[in-house]
């Protein structure tokens, strides 16, 4: 007898190992609700590093998401490979001289096959100019992620800076990269 979630879980893998299969488009509103549900994975791996715990409905907080679909100046990204959503991209910041890739996020089976570099790529190229994005240094897989990429879009033209958590003395200061991406060739 074939066991029908290995087979799925086979072709599924198999989807998302080619990172040119990735797609980072400007998500809508009839995006929202997968945004949010990937928004849940996202905090979830997140209060490893952050200690938040979920609200009393299951949910995490999720003004940033929410300002993603609703403020002029915030912009959600949906990350797919073929029809599967593996991640999400929450940028704001773009009447600004600098951009702020506010929240970055790729599904645990869709890591360490490129997928979130070129995604990354592609959010950055949509906004040409200088980019800042901040990971938690204890997120060791993050610092080593946030670096690659860095040097992938600006060469060795970054820079990386700890700053306070604002409003969050408790917590460790955040790591923050700057860089700045080209415009079109």
């Amino acid at each position: 007898m074939t066991d029908v979630s290995a087979v799925s879980a086979v072709s599924d893998a198999s989807a998302v190992s080619d990172a040119s299969a990735v797609s980072a488009r400007l998500a809508d509103a009839s995006d929202q609700p997968i945004a949010e549900r990937l928004w849940l994975l996202f905090q979830h791996d997140m209060s490893e590093f952050s200690g938040a715990l979920p609200n009393p409905d299951g949910t995490f907080r999720s003004e940033r998401l929410q300002a993603a679909f609703t403020q002029a100046d915030w912009a959600p990204y949906l990350l797919t490979s073929g029809a599967c959503p593996v991640g999400l991209a929450v940028v704001r910041g773009l009447s600004a001289p600098t951009r702020v890739l506010n929240s970055f996020f790729v599904v645990r089976g869709a890591r360490r096959a490129g997928i979130g570099l070129r995604a990354v790529q592609e959010v950055v190229a949509r906004h040409p100019g200088p980019w800042e994005v901040a990971f938690q240094e204890r997120n060791i897989a993050a610092v080593a992620f946030w670096r690659r990429v860095a040097t992938e879009i600006a060469g060795d033209v970054w820079s990386e800076e700890r700053r306070p958590v604002p409003g969050r003395p408790e917590l460790p200061p955040d790591t923050w990269i700057a860089f700045s991406a080209p415009g079109p060739r």
